[in-house]
């Protein structure tokens, strides 16, 4: 059974970064595409990036050019790393795996002044 757990969420002030972290445990990681989706407290769940096994990369429009995943196979962590964040930025941020259609529990990101 896969368990997948994110962590690196909190506050941060327009124009800063953070890193997200999303380990996954259970079946094998290094063979698996990787999601990341965010979800804001009256929106829709808004995907934001994808990793694949090889580690090949594609993002939202909305965070093109600002966010980067990647992926550390020995660690079975996936990464996204957040510059240049915006108050529109701010949601509950969830890893997915497609292969077993698991979720994390999120992790929360808030931008603000």
């Amino acid at each position: 059974q896969v368990h997948i757990v994110e962590s690196g969420g909190g506050w941060v002030q327009p124009g800063g970064s953070l890193r997200l972290s999303c380990v996954v445990s259970g079946g094998d990681f290094s063979y698996t595409v990787i999601q990341w989706y965010r979800q804001a407290s009256e929106g829709q769940r808004e995907q934001v990036a994808v990793i694949t096994q090889s580690g090949t990369s594609a993002y939202g429009d909305s965070v093109e050019g600002r966010f980067t995943v990647s992926r550390d196979n020995a660690k079975n962590t996936v990464y996204l790393q957040m510059n240049d964040l915006k108050p529109e930025d701010t949601a509950v941020y969830y890893c997915w795996q497609p292969v077993s259609d698991s979720w994390g529990q999120g992790t929360q990101v808030t931008v603000s002044a």
